[in-house]
């Protein structure tokens, strides 16, 4: 059924005129430049555009006429009120880009002259480069394209005369058109002079910050943040990857708390600090490269702990005393840092800590029940011996891991849970073991940050998106110093071995967390493999396309540069260009038409018997002075009849290939005899 109805479909596009298929696809071809618009655009926008368009096609097919600007204008105003209402303004980046796209619609109803359709045509052109203001991606780029090739079509269409080939031939003849842009479209790209950021400023996509790590920890918090697929960062080891309990990636320190929010403690002045801080670290440091998505905050994430801090070109990067990453301003595009960091470190350890107060402050009248219980764990004399204890209460305490925990609205949070829900994300233990630490007289801070990551088998970078965000804990002990602690392991010890999805119970096969399960799919599994090639072709164009920075383009000329002028690179440049030259020269002589081919072949004969063609002359004139010349009449006859074949060919109303086909071997014949 849907067979025949496409095919009834073609039959009655074919029967339309050739003005009325021309029209059909500007529309089409208008559809697909606006449609991605209707992502950020108002939806009465959408709506209207949408309408119009309907509008214009009924009226092409049915034959009618179009609306009167009596009936335009008046419907065109109350739009253009519509944009100043929806946008506060006429003016502007996203209040323009709705003004352009309701222009396009209406002007499809405002089509008089063959001018007008070149008007709309130009106008898409335009429309496609300001869906870049929005994303950049690849996806955006192939859609932008498609689009392009779709424009050029149509606009060849409005340029032909006479018979006019079909539809599929103008599309592969406009992406012909394309495959010989593209490669200058590139080359402009990597020689032309960069520019900080990407034209006409940052897209949506740049400066979203949508999710992402805060300097604040409240119970809920990083449950809602874990529950988003957006990318933080991606990271590629020079070596093999670390194994997956190693891979904390430290951000923000918390240590504040005021019994429901933890908070960074402000740092110290310099004349406070009693020494400097003390790190030794132990083995070989790991080293690898982050390409960072923006986030509109100024933490950098690194493995712990650092050798040096990284380097960003157009800002400066501190650490704190707590080792945070922060950048002298908020990152809001992409940045590419290198980083080489110790696994096996002692951080403080000392016999003491100059500013232990710091980290065993608690509020006032706030969990009693958790205060009182990490008083009883001072008669262990040992700090590490009450650390393993509150582990074990945790590990033997019958305690949930889960997303959606409980809401914990009293001014007793830890209390609430640590004695009643039993349920948690890793908020929850790792502030409430950091509560218990305190209590028991042991340092401890909360430390935030992601743990783990998705290794891409194709391209070899480990993905950290924000469903890894996680909170675990550090506590001070004498000579050893700051020592990771993650309560969560003792809960739920796939989060860290494994990953967050398999720590969790298996959701419901129906539902939002059904169809999010689908959606990540085994690795070994069909749509598993497609899922890490789309991931890897994306990270593909965000490092070599978006990610192409003005230091980028520097270094890639210092090295054209110097390579350039070794030997080696000649000799490649030299025989790339000959073997270029000998393959255009046997496609042309493939795309070349055999019946002018033999036309040639029958001049050098000719010319050979002392009876040149002149460059001026055609087949017939030529034909008219052979029967005179001094010629053996077999000759004379076989070269005359050649000439009026050939001629008949090739300036006949309509020659085909079929025609050209049955006409080699007589002319092949016909030249046989010229002797």
């Amino acid at each position: 059924m849907k067979a025949a109805f496409g095919t009834q479909f073609a039959t009655q596009f074919a029967t339309l005129s050739r003005d009325k298929r021309d029209t059909l696809l500007l529309i089409a071809s208008s559809l697909l430049v606006l449609a991605p618009h209707a992502l950020h655009l108002p939806l009465w926008v959408s709506l209207v555009c949408g309408a119009i368009l309907a509008w214009r096609a009924a009226l092409t097919v049915l034959g009618r006429r179009l609306p009167r600007n009596l009936v335009l204008v008046p419907i065109a105003a109350v739009a253009m009120a519509g944009v100043q209402q929806s946008y506060a303004t006429v003016l502007g980046r996203d209040a323009g880009v709705a003004m352009l796209v309701l222009l396009v619609a209406f002007k499809m109803l405002e089509m008089h002259a063959r001018r007008d359709l070149f008007v709309v045509v130009f106008l898409c052109f335009f429309l496609v480069l300001t869906n870049f203001f929005y994303s950049q991606g690849i996806g955006t780029a192939i859609l932008m394209l498609v689009s392009i090739g779709f424009l050029l079509a149509t606009q060849m269409s409005f340029q032909l005369t006479g018979k006019v080939p079909p539809l599929s031939a103008r599309l592969a003849k406009s992406a012909r058109m394309l495959a010989f842009a593209v490669p200058l479209a590139a080359a402009a790209f990597v020689l032309f002079p960069r520019v900080e950021g990407p034209l006409w400023g940052l897209p949506d996509d740049a400066r979203s910050g949508k999710t992402g790590l805060s300097d604040t920890m409240a119970p809920g918090q990083m449950a809602d943040l874990a529950q988003s697929e957006d990318v933080a960062f991606r990271v590629k080891f020079d070596g093999p990857p670390p194994p997956q309990p190693q891979l904390y990636w430290r951000g923000p320190v918390l240590g504040s708390y005021d019994g429901r929010t933890w908070t960074r403690v402000h740092p110290l002045p310099p004349r406070d600090r009693a020494q400097p801080l003390a790190i030794s670290v132990a083995g070989a440091p790991l080293r690898y490269q982050v390409t960072q998505e923006p986030s509109n905050a100024r933490w950098l994430f690194a493995l712990e702990v650092p050798r040096a801090l990284p380097q960003l070109p157009d800002r400066p990067v501190g650490v704190s005393g707590e080792l945070e990453i922060q950048a002298a301003a908020p990152i809001t595009e992409r940045v590419r840092y290198e980083l080489a960091s110790f696994v096996r470190y002692r951080l403080q350890g000392a016999a003491s800590l100059p500013d232990s107060e710091r980290w065993l402050l608690l509020p006032w009248g706030r969990n009693p029940r958790a205060l009182a219980e990490g008083r009883r764990l001072r008669d262990r004399l040992d700090p590490a011996g009450r650390v393993r204890a509150v582990l074990e209460t945790f590990s033997k305490g019958s305690y949930v891991y889960t997303l959606q925990p409980p809401l914990l609205p009293g001014p007793h949070s830890i209390d609430d849970f640590l004695y009643g829900s039993r349920a948690g994300f890793c908020e929850h233990y790792a502030g409430a073991f950091v509560f218990l630490m305190r209590a028991a007289g042991v340092p401890a801070r909360v430390v935030t940050g992601y743990q783990g990551g998705d290794m891409n088998p194709l391209d070899g970078w480990l993905t950290v998106r924000q469903s890894d965000a996680h909170a675990w804990a550090e506590v001070w002990l004498a000579e050893r110093g700051w020592v990771r602690v993650d309560p969560t392991a003792m809960v739920a010890p796939e989060r860290v071995q494994r990953s967050l999805a398999r720590a969790l119970p298996p959701p419901a096969p129906f539902g939002l967390a059904g169809l999010g399960r689908f959606l990540q799919p085994a690795p070994d599994s069909l749509l598993g493999r497609v899922r890490y090639a789309i991931a890897a072709a994306n990270n593909g164009w965000n490092q070599w396309v978006l990610n192409y920075t003005p230091r980028r383009q520097q270094d890639l000329m210092s090295r054209l540069q110097n390579d350039l002028f070794r030997w080696q690179a000649v000799a490649v440049i030299v025989i790339l260009s000959l073997v270029l030259l000998v393959v255009g020269k046997f496609s042309a002589r493939r795309r070349a038409d055999p019946v002018d081919a033999l036309y040639s072949a029958l001049c050098r004969r000719l010319g050979q018997l002392g009876l040149p063609r002149a460059p001026d002359e055609g087949p017939s004139a030529y034909a008219a002075r052979l029967a005179a010349a001094p010629l053996a009449p077999r000759a004379q006859q076989a070269a005359g009849e050649f000439l009026q074949r050939y001629s008949a060919y090739r300036y006949a109303a309509a020659g085909t290939a079929s025609a050209g086909t049955a006409l080699v071997p007589i002319l092949k014949e016909l030249l046989s005899r010229v002797r």
